[in-house]
């Protein structure tokens, strides 16, 4: 088990994402590439999602940058749920800088099957600790 946003977190999911091979995604998923700064109560972390994967760092191509929380950016990856993902974010625990054009597309992408097994594997793996 990796402890959530740690570096040997990351590591695992690169490495996963590595041997999940291609993942299939669907155009809005496969081309969004979001920067998050999210908020921690030891430190804040900069990653970003790309290629259907969270990535340690920011990502200079990217046009939108989200503001959220640990625990929302956990719900959102292990769960994948647009209906809560648009509710946290009408009620303001997730802020929107810049292009909110790949947000508004990916209302309607539904993950592929490769991705969503990835994703199951990632949630096995990990820990909120």
């Amino acid at each position: 088990m990796a402890v959530f946003l740690t570096d040997e977190w990351f590591e695992q999911v690169e490495q996963m994402g590595r041997e999940a091979g291609e993942l299939n995604l669907p155009p809005a998923l496969a081309n969004m590439i979001v920067n998050l700064k999210v908020s921690d109560t030891e430190k804040d972390i900069e990653a970003n999602f790309a290629n259907g994967l969270l990535h340690r760092g920011l990502n200079d191509s990217a046009t939108t940058t989200l503001l959220l929380d640990r625990s929302i950016l956990q719900s959102i990856i292990t769960d994948f749920d647009t209906n809560q993902i648009m509710g946290a974010f009408m009620s303001g625990k997730i802020r929107v800088e810049g292009d909110m054009s790949q947000l508004m597309a990916v209302q309607t992408a539904r993950p592929s099957a490769e991705q969503k097994e990835l994703y199951t594997r990632i949630k096995s793996m990990t820990t909120m600790a």
